[in-house]
């Protein structure tokens, strides 16, 4: 494992992905290489809502894990926490990571480690985080993300919260769950295994957590409204063009927005926020 502090911001940090061929990305650094910063399922009110059931304030410190390009670490520094730390695999997402700053004395770092296993110490935070990470991962790797959560956290004032992409409703056949799964699969080339309402709070309760709350929202990542909501206008409209220069990402992008669209009635995105249940043992 190997950890950056914070320093002086790059010229040029490369995106996670770069130097890779638009039609075989996986579909969130495609979104990235074209200028979309918040690649949450549920926007940045879904992220909002999470953070402010949170409380992050400045006694605080916090974990992200899978902190990606830094979007919500921006919103969660607003904050104000005595410490931010954000834990991601990969170097060039470490890299940018690297140089957030937080407005207040926050002592900021990044960390370059797997979620599973952080190697950061036991009951070190208040707060922990992930969004847009599980949803990626088959359920024996999701146990292990969140037991490390549950290691991380401060047992007697621990908040851990996850925002990800959700199978709807409860009791969704099997059948049509699956060919759900495989759609998304195709179109954003990563392994995406979403789960229903009481599949996800059925992961947190096995591996030590109670859910105090949790909040669902459509799936429309990539939905005009959606895109102008999260991104503002006139990076929305960058984003546009760049598709519109690049054939390729332009037709991946409209793939990922169809399967989307298809499968609208019962995919979508949640966000859960529990705390360590006191008899786990």
């Amino acid at each position: 494992m190997a950890s950056t502090d914070r320093q002086a911001p790059q010229q040029h940090t490369p995106l996670p992905g770069d130097g890779l061929d638009a039609a075989r990305m996986p579909g969130h650094w495609l979104l990235a290489r074209l200028g979309k910063r918040v690649l949450r399922a549920g926007g940045v009110e879904l992220t909002e809502w999470m953070l402010d059931g949170l409380g992050v304030d400045s006694q605080d410190r916090v974990v992200e894990l899978a902190a990606g390009l830094g979007a919500t670490a921006r919103l969660t520094l607003t904050r104000r926490p005595a410490a931010y730390t954000a834990v991601d695999r990969d170097a060039a997402a470490v890299a940018a990571l690297s140089a957030l700053t937080g407005p207040g004395p926050s002592e900021v770092r990044a960390v370059r480690s797997d979620a599973t296993a952080t190697g950061l110490p036991d009951g070190g935070a208040t707060v922990v985080y992930g969004e847009a990470m599980l949803t990626m991962q088959h359920f024996p790797a999701k146990r292990r993300i969140v037991r490390e959560a549950r290691r991380l956290l401060e047992t007697s004032t621990g908040r851990y919260a996850v925002h990800e992409l959700c199978l709807m409703p409860d009791g969704l056949d099997p059948a049509l769950a699956d060919r759900i799964t495989a759609d998304l699969q195709d179109a954003i080339h990563v392994g995406a295994h979403p789960l229903t309402p009481s599949g996800w709070s059925e992961l947190l309760a096995i591996e030590g957590f109670t859910v105090t709350a949790r909040k669902t929202a459509p799936m429309a990542l990539l939905e005009p409204r959606r895109l102008i909501a999260d991104e503002g206008l006139i990076p929305a409209l960058r984003i546009a063009g760049r598709a519109l220069l690049d054939p390729d990402a332009r037709r991946r992008m409209l793939h990922m927005r169809r399967v989307f669209r298809r499968h609208s009635a019962h995919l979508g995105a949640i966000s859960l926020l529990a705390v360590p249940t006191p008899t786990h043992a």
